[in-house]
């Protein structure tokens, strides 16, 4: 939860909505799944995988988000800074055995 100040001293909260913060909580632990991560994304979120990167994308740009998950915000952020250094450097994340996750 994100807790905004105004001037007058009083406070306003504002949180993830319930897809964004079930999103963040997939990505907890997704590889629990016995089914293929693909098709569980399809099931649970109705949209295509690439469709739902992108959204997730948006998500860990929320500052709401690090106030819901700040382990897996940052680990998102991790993975997705690597693969566009090796998208920019020419080198495959996957080859260096971390993975494209976000």
């Amino acid at each position: 939860m994100l807790v905004i100040r105004v001037p007058d001293g009083a406070t306003c909260a504002v949180m993830l909505d319930e897809r964004s913060a079930a999103m963040l909580d997939f990505e907890r632990a997704w590889w629990n799944n016995d089914e293929p991560r693909d098709q569980v994304i399809r099931a649970r979120f109705q949209c295509s995988p690439e469709e739902y990167h992108a959204e997730l994308t948006k998500v860990l740009d929320d500052p709401a988000a690090m106030d819901h998950d700040p382990l897996v915000v940052r680990r998102l952020k991790r993975l997705r800074l690597r693969a566009r250094k090796a998208r920019l450097d020419g080198t495959s994340t996957v080859a260096a055995g971390e993975g494209a996750h976000a």
